[in-house]
């Protein structure tokens, strides 16, 4: 994450972990700043520095500009920030399944 944030400076990296397949961050990002850009230079660092350190990925994503899929899920944590941050520290540990919805009505 180090080459990331010297990218993107202002980013604050506040948890991460990851799964089997997955990864999540817990950013803090400017209000100036387009989620949708912060998440493509991640995925571009990130994946540039697995192709170079990993042989094998090259090789396996040859002639394929990205290793990451295209979509993301972004959520603001406004409303209960230590669930969410609790919730990636133990990523992988327990399964907590999905909060049901709850629309006020």
């Amino acid at each position: 994450m180090c080459q990331v944030q010297e990218s993107l400076p202002e980013i604050k990296l506040l948890t991460m972990n990851h799964d089997k397949d997955h990864i999540h961050l817990h950013l803090s990002i400017p209000p100036k700043m387009r989620v949708s850009d912060v998440v493509r230079t991640i995925k571009s660092i990130s994946g540039k520095l697995l192709k170079k350190k990993f042989e094998y990925m090259r090789k396996a994503y040859w002639g394929i500009d990205g290793i990451w899929s295209d979509g993301y899920f972004v959520s603001t944590v406004g409303i209960n920030e230590y669930a969410i941050k609790r919730y990636i520290e133990h990523q992988g540990q327990e399964d907590m399944g999905q909060a049901p919805l709850e629309l006020g009505l």
